[in-house]
C-alpha cells in the first residue's frame, strides 16, 4: 500500500513547515498591533472576528513553531546542521511573539482571570527555548539568541503581568487604600473612664478630619472652555476614583459632591469629551499593557527589550551570513527589523497615549494660568482626537471624527420590530459615509435597480419596440436578424427571473442551514441593525434631562428612586404641572408602573413607531422643538430596541422574558400584516412601514386585548396599538404640552434605568466592542451620584476627648 502524502509534497512540508509558521506568526503580530487598536472604534462583526482569528493565531503558531525548531533540533542528518544555529535563533523570537504587541492583551475579560494559566505556559514555553538553544551548542549565534531570550521573557512578563493586574480580584485589591483602623477606642474609652472616675466634666465629640476636609477642592473649571490637555487631565482624575464602578466599589459622600459639583459646571459635549477619555482608560486598564508599561518599571524594562532586539541585529551582521541559506537569512533579518519596527511604532503610541500625557502633566493650581510651550503642543497632539461635527440640512450636528481619531465607535445602533417583521432596516437619518463606501453603495443600488426592472420586463419592452420599428423598415433586416434577436433577448430577459426563484430556493435552504447551526439571530441581526451617528442635540438632551434630575437627588433614598425611575418620574412631573383643562396622563402611567421593564420597551417602542408614521404627514407643519423631540424618541426607541434584542448580556439584569415577548409579537405582527397582505413589493420601505402602522391602529381596541387573548401569548402588539391611541388622542386633545417632548423624556428614563442597572462588568467588557451609548449614559450618571454605588451616610470624621474646664 502507497503512502497517502506523495514524498513530494512531504518533502516540501518539512522543509517549508517551521519557516511558514514562523512568517506567519509576524504576519498576525503586525495585524494585531496595527488593527487591535480599533476595537474600541468599531463594533462591525467582521473586524471583531479578524481580531478575535489573529489573537488566537498568533499563540497557536508561536506553539507550533517552537515544538517543530524542537524536533528538528534533535535530528543528526547533515541536511538539517547546516542551519540548525539559525533555528535555534529563531525560537526566541516565538517567545517574543508569545508576549504579544502592547495593544492587546486580552480579548474579553475572562481572559484576564487567566493570568495563570499564561504564567504556566511562561514557564513551560521558556524550559522549551532553553532546550532548543542547548541542543545547538555549539553555535557561533549563542550571544545574539540568548539576548534575544532575555527580551522574549520581558515581553511575556509584561503580559501575564497585563493579564494579572486586570483581573477582577487585583483590580480592586489595587483601588483598596491603606486600613484604617479609626479611633483607639479601647484607649479612648479608658481615658473617658478614668476622668469619669475624677469627676472631671468629660465628654466625646465628634470633630472634622481637617487632612480629609481638604481634599477635592480642585474641582472648580477653568473660567474658558476646555482644552484638550485639560479634558485628559481631568479624565484620569475621575478615572483614578471612578474605576472602582467596575468591582462595584462603594465611594463616599466627599467624592459624590466633588464629581456632581465639577459635571453642574460643564457644557454637554464637554461632558462627553471627559467620558469618552475615562471609558478609555477603563478599557486600556483592562484590555492592554497601559496599567504595567505606564510606571518607571514598565518604560525601563520596554527599553531593555527595543535594545535587546537591537542589539542582537548588530550582532547577527557580524557573523558569516554566506554560511547559511539565503532565504533563512533573509527571514532572519525580517524577524529583527520588522520586531525592532513594531517596538518603535508601539512605544510612538506610549508616548502620545492619554496615560503618558496625563501623567506627564499634572493639573494646574491656577486653573486659569497661561499654556506653556508644551501644553500648546501637548494641545496639538490631542487636537486630533478632539470631536468634530458635522451640520446636515436639518439643523442636527453629528460626530464626524476620522477613524483613527475615534475614541469609540460614535454610532447609536438602531432595530424596529415592525421593520423586522417586513425585513427592512431601519432608515438612516444621518450619512456619514466615506467616498469609497458611497462609491460602493450607487453602484450596488444601480445594479439592484437595473436588476428588479429586468426583472419587471421593462428592458424588454423597449427593446420590442425598437425592434419592431425598426423591422418594418427593412425586411432582410427582420428575417436576418431581428426575428433570431428577438428570441435571444425574450429568453435574456427571462433569465433574471429565473434566478429569482433559484434564490429564493437557496434562500430557504440558507435558512434552515442557519437555524440548524444555530447562527440565524446572528445574521438577522447583521441584517437589520443600522447605525446612525450621535448627535450633539440628541447628547445634549440627554445630559440635560440628567443634570435636570440630578438636582433633585439630595439624599441616598431619593438618588436611587431617581435612577430607579422608567418613566414614572417624567409622567408624575408632567401630572403635577397640568392644567384643569390640559390633557391627563395618567392613563400612561401604568404603562410603566404595571408592567415589567422589558414589556414596557416593546410597549413604548411599538407605539412610538405608531405615533411617528401616524404623525408622518405633519412634520412639515410641526414646530422645530417638537420635530428635534420626534426625532430623539425614534432614535432612541429603536436603540433600546437594539440593546434589548441583540445586546442580551448587557440587558440581562432587567430583560426578563423579552426573548418570548419578542417573538410572540413578532408572529403576531407577521400573521396580522398576512391577512392585510401587507408584504415586501415595489413600494418604498418607508411607505410599507407606515402602510402596516396605519393598518395597525385602524384595529379596534375597545376591548382591552389581554382580555381577549388570554396570557398563554405574551404578544403586545394591540397593547401598544392603544398606548399609541391614548398618544394620539393627547395630542390632539387640546393643552399646551408637547407630547413628543414627554415621549422623549420617558425614552430617556428608560434608557438611564437600563444604563443603573446593568452589570458593571458588562459595561466594561462593551468596551472592546466599540462601546455603546449606554455606557457614556452609565458613566455620566455616577458622575452626577446618582445609583447605589453611593456610602451617603460616611463620614470623615475623628472622635475626641474633651476635659471642660
Amino acid at each position: 500500500m502507497g503512502e497517502m502524502i506523495p514524498p513530494p509534497v512531504k518533502k516540501l512540508w518539512d522543509k517549508w513547515n517551521i519557516r511558514g509558521v514562523i512568517i506567519l506568526s509576524l504576519f498576525l503580530q503586525s495585524i494585531l498591533i496595527f488593527f487591535a487598536p480599533s476595537r474600541r472604534r468599531t463594533a462591525k462583526k467582521l473586524f471583531l472576528v479578524l481580531i478575535w482569528s489573529a489573537y488566537l493565531l498568533a499563540d497557536w503558531a508561536a506553539d507550533y513553531a517552537v515544538g517543530q525548531i524542537s524536533d528538528s533540533q534533535e535530528e543528526e542528518s547533515e541536511k538539517h546542521s547546516k542551519n540548525r544555529e539559525l533555528l535555534a535563533f529563531w525560537s526566541p523570537f516565538l517567545l517574543l511573539h508569545l508576549g504579544g504587541p502592547d495593544t492587546i492583551t486580552a480579548l474579553a475579560l475572562e481572559d484576564n482571570e487567566l493570568w495563570d494559566r499564561h504564567l504556566f505556559s511562561l514557564v513551560c514555553q521558556a524550559v522549551a527555548t532553553v532546550y532548543v538553544i542547548l541542543l545547538s551548542i555549539p553555535n557561533r549565534l549563542v550571544i545574539p539568541t540568548v539576548i534575544m531570550l532575555a527580551g522574549g521573557v520581558i515581553k511575556y512578563v509584561e503580559r501575564t503581568a497585563a493579564l494579572f493586574s486586570g483581573s477582577l480580584d487585583k483590580f480592586k485589591d489595587s483601588m483598596l487604600q491603606k486600613a484604617d483602623p479609626g479611633a483607639n477606642y479601647a484607649k479612648l474609652m479608658n481615658e473617658y473612664a478614668a476622668k469619669k472616675k475624677m469627676n472631671m466634666p468629660t465628654e466625646v465629640i465628634v470633630v472634622e478630619d481637617p487632612e480629609k476636609g481638604r481634599e477635592g477642592n480642585t474641582s472648580v473649571r477653568p473660567e474658558d472652555d476646555l482644552t484638550a490637555l485639560q479634558v485628559v487631565q481631568y479624565a484620569y482624575k475621575y478615572f483614578n476614583i471612578f474605576k472602582g464602578l467596575i468591582v462595584d466599589q462603594i465611594f463616599t459622600n466627599k467624592q459624590r459632591n466633588e464629581s456632581r459639583k465639577f459635571f453642574d459646571l460643564l457644557t454637554p459635549v464637554e461632558a462627553l469629551r471627559i467620558i469618552e477619555v475615562e471609558l478609555g482608560l477603563i478599557y486600556d486598564c483592562l484590555f492592554t499593557k497601559a496599567a504595567i508599561l505606564h510606571n518607571w518599571t514598565g518604560a525601563v524594562f520596554r527599553f531593555i527589550a527595543l535594545g535587546c532586539l537591537v542589539a542582537s541585529l548588530c550582532l547577527f551582521k557580524m557573523k558569516k551570513e554566506d554560511q547559511y541559506d539565503g532565504f533563512d537569512v533573509a527571514l532572519t533579518y525580517a524577524l529583527l527589523i520588522c520586531g525592532i519596527a513594531l517596538d518603535s511604532i508601539a512605544l510612538l503610541m506610549f508616548c502620545v497615549s492619554d496615560w503618558t500625557i496625563a501623567r506627564m502633566r499634572d493639573l494646574k493650581e491656577d486653573l486659569d494660568e497661561k499654556d506653556t510651550w508644551v501644553d500648546r503642543l501637548l494641545n496639538w497632539i490631542l487636537d486630533f482626537k478632539t470631536p468634530k461635527w458635522k451640520r446636515f440640512k436639518d439643523g442636527h450636528q453629528v460626530l464626524n471624527r476620522n477613524f483613527m481619531f475615534r475614541r469609540w465607535s460614535e454610532y447609536v445602533h438602531a432595530y424596529n420590530l415592525i421593520g423586522h417583521c417586513l425585513k427592512i432596516r431601519p432608515k438612516r437619518i444621518h450619512h456619514t459615509k466615506g467616498k469609497i463606501h458611497s462609491f460602493f453603495h450607487k453602484i450596488t443600488r444601480r445594479l439592484a435597480l437595473g436588476f428588479r426592472a429586468m426583472n419587471k420586463g421593462t428592458f424588454q419592452l423597449r427593446n420590442d419596440r425598437f425592434l419592431s420599428n425598426l423591422s418594418r423598415e427593412n425586411r432582410v433586416i427582420r428575417t436576418i436578424l431581428i426575428n433570431p434577436l428577438r428570441v435571444f433577448l425574450r429568453y435574456f430577459f427571462a433569465l433574471p427571473r429565473f434566478l429569482g426563484i433559484l434564490i429564493d430556493i437557496l434562500g430557504i435552504l440558507v435558512n434552515e442551514v442557519l437555524d440548524f447551526f444555530g447562527i440565524k439571530e446572528l445574521v438577522e441581526e447583521i441584517r437589520f441593525t443600522t447605525s446612525d451617528r450621535l448627535t450633539r442635540e440628541l447628547w445634549e438632551f440627554i445630559f440635560k434631562e440628567v443634570q435636570r434630575k440630578q438636582r433633585f437627588a439630595d439624599d441616598q433614598e431619593s438618588a436611587k428612586g431617581i435612577s430607579s425611575a422608567r418613566g414614572d418620574w417624567t409622567l408624575a412631573e408632567t401630572l403635577s404641572k397640568k392644567t384643569r383643562d390640559g390633557p391627563d396622563h395618567a392613563k400612561l402611567l401604568r404603562y410603566v408602573t404595571e408592567k415589567d421593564y422589558d414589556q414596557s420597551i416593546l410597549l413604548w417602542h411599538i407605539a412610538t413607531e405608531l405615533f411617528y408614521q401616524e404623525q408622518i404627514d405633519q412634520v412639515i407643519t410641526e414646530k422645530e422643538e417638537e420635530y428635534t423631540n420626534r426625532e430623539f424618541s425614534k432614535t432612541l426607541s429603536d436603540y433600546m430596541m437594539y440593546l434589548l434584542k441583540t445586546q442580551p448580556t448587557l440587558m440581562s439584569a432587567v430583560s426578563g422574558i423579552s426573548k418570548i415577548r419578542f417573538r410572540d409579537t413578532c408572529e403576531e405582527a407577521n400573521e396580522f400584516f398576512k391577512r392585510k397582505h401587507i408584504k415586501k413589493s415595489s413600494n418604498e420601505p418607508e411607505n410599507l412601514v407606515n402602510q402596516a402602522s396605519r393598518a395597525i391602529l385602524d384595529v379596534n381596541t375597545k376591548i382591552d386585548p389581554m382580555r381577549v387573548k388570554g396570557d398563554k401569548s405574551k404578544s403586545v402588539l394591540f397593547d401598544a396599538s392603544v398606548l399609541a391611541k391614548e398618544l394620539i388622542r393627547l395630542k390632539h386633545g387640546g393643552g399646551e404640552e408637547n407630547m413628543w417632548e414627554v415621549v422623549s423624556k420617558v425614552w430617556v428614563e428608560l434608557l438611564c434605568f437600563a444604563a443603573t442597572h446593568c452589570d458593571s462588568k458588562e459595561h466594561a467588557s462593551q468596551l472592546s466592542k466599540g462601546g455603546e451609548l449606554l455606557n457614556f449614559v452609565w458613566l455620566l450618571m455616577a458622575h452626577f451620584g446618582l445609583g447605589d454605588q453611593f456610602q451617603i451616610n460616611r463620614g470623615d470624621a475623628r472622635a475626641k476627648l474633651i476635659v471642660a474646664n
